[in-house]
């Protein structure tokens, strides 16, 4: 047998196709959700998260309606009799007040009272991993009380079953609204909110500026009436409407607002002074408001004008992202090609077995030497092309 000459073939030569390019689906962009969307209390929101408001604010409405309809009398029908004949000062004197209520009422209504955020799953398994191993016996339920020292005084910390948290001093939950409210005062319905650390003066102000309001205009429908000789059937009806809505409410404005003053000045909330938490009404002895500042400029000064503090849950914030799915794993390569790429596949793997039997038989077949290490070199390159398919 004649030399064998023979050329190394390059591995890249061989017509292996390229698998076709994997079209990835396309990523539908998620929708960003804020919090107050999914806010676990009984609130309605409006304006994208920044105004908010109790569930059941059927009373609002009427509140306005009120200040609106007996205004609305009183400067088309009896502020042109009185600047013509008392001063022009009038109409200015009540714009004001009735732009104080209207704002004033709009912030307590709106704004967040003090709302805390609820515990997270986390939080919530931290403290009763921490009620559980305050307990010293096991037949009987931990106790869901915590004890803390304020101005030398004890203050009994409840437990919030539906906050899973202990509620901080001055808190309670508020059980038309379903939240902890801090500096509870009183779910009011006329406002159509909780009243709270956040928007106590706005109530307050509504309140008083409402006494003043109410009191000015009975005043003036009162001079009214008894300056008016020629009598107009429609003016003196509607005068006469103020005169009965205004004498009606005046007392219970003005007796709400002497309430709050008090309040105010004894730093005390409206929930504390109902159940007797200093007064020694609740059956145990108390040696006092340990909140209050012991007088009345620094208690008002607290109450009314000090900072305002953040709101805590934060509802125009966005939801952290969900964690996205893990990519599945990419199959095997072999996988992803053809028909004509397995077929080519095949025939280097048979001829690399065929080469590699006559490599075995070749001293049998009394081959030259040179035959026999063209065969050894084939069967080499035939091995590396396979491990490398």
């Amino acid at each position: 047998m004649k030399n064998c000459e023979y050329r190394q073939i390059d591995p890249q030569v061989l017509s292996t196709p390229t698998p076709p390019p994997t079209q990835c689906a396309e990523k539908t962009p998620k929708q960003v959700r804020r919090k107050w969307e999914v806010f676990p209390g009984k609130n309605r929101f409006f304006c994208d998260g920044r105004i908010m408001i109790a569930r059941q604010s059927g009373v609002l409405p009427l509140t306005l309606l009120l200040i609106l309809f007996t205004s609305s009398l009183f400067f088309i029908f009896d502020c042109p009799f009185l600047v013509k004949h008392v001063t022009s000062c009038i109409p200015v004197i009540g714009g004001v007040l009735f732009t104080f209520v209207v704002i004033s009422l709009l912030q307590t209504s709106f704004s967040d009272p003090g709302i805390l955020p609820r515990a997270t799953p986390d939080e919530a398994a931290d403290i009763e991993k921490q009620i559980d191993s305050s307990s010293s016996s096991s037949y009987r339920p931990p106790p869901r009380v915590r004890e803390v020292l304020i101005n030398q005084q004890v203050v009994k910390l409840k437990y919030c079953f539906t906050c899973k948290m202990f509620r901080p001093p001055r808190t309670s939950h508020c059980s038309l609204c379903d939240n902890c409210v801090e500096r509870f005062d009183h779910h009011c319905p006329w406002v159509g909110n909780c009243v709270g650390r956040r928007n106590y003066r706005f109530f307050y102000t509504f309140i008083v500026s409402l006494s003043f309001l109410t009191a000015f205009v009975l005043g003036c429908v009162t001079t009214h009436l008894a300056l008016q000789h020629s009598t107009v059937l429609n003016a003196f009806c509607c005068t006469a409407l103020e005169l009965v809505v205004c004498f009606f409410s005046v007392w219970s404005i003005l007796g709400l607002s002497g309430f709050h003053t008090y309040l105010v000045a004894s730093n005390l909330t409206t929930n504390e002074d109902i159940k007797g938490s200093w007064s020694g009404n609740s059956g145990l002895q108390s040696a006092g408001n340990p909140y209050s500042y012991n007088s009345i400029f620094t208690n008002c000064c607290a109450v009314l004008c000090g900072p305002l503090p953040p709101s805590l849950i934060d509802r125009r914030g966005l939801l952290p992202a969900e964690d996205s799915p893990a990519a599945a794993p990419a199959p095997p390569e072999i996988e992803l090609l053809g028909f004509g790429a397995k077929t080519d596949i095949n025939m280097v793997r048979c001829a690399f077995l065929l080469l590699r039997m006559s490599l075995i038989f070749s001293p049998f077949l009394s081959l030259p030497a040179t035959s026999r290490n063209c065969i050894t070199v084939c069967v080499s390159f035939s091995h590396s092309v396979s491990l490398s398919l």
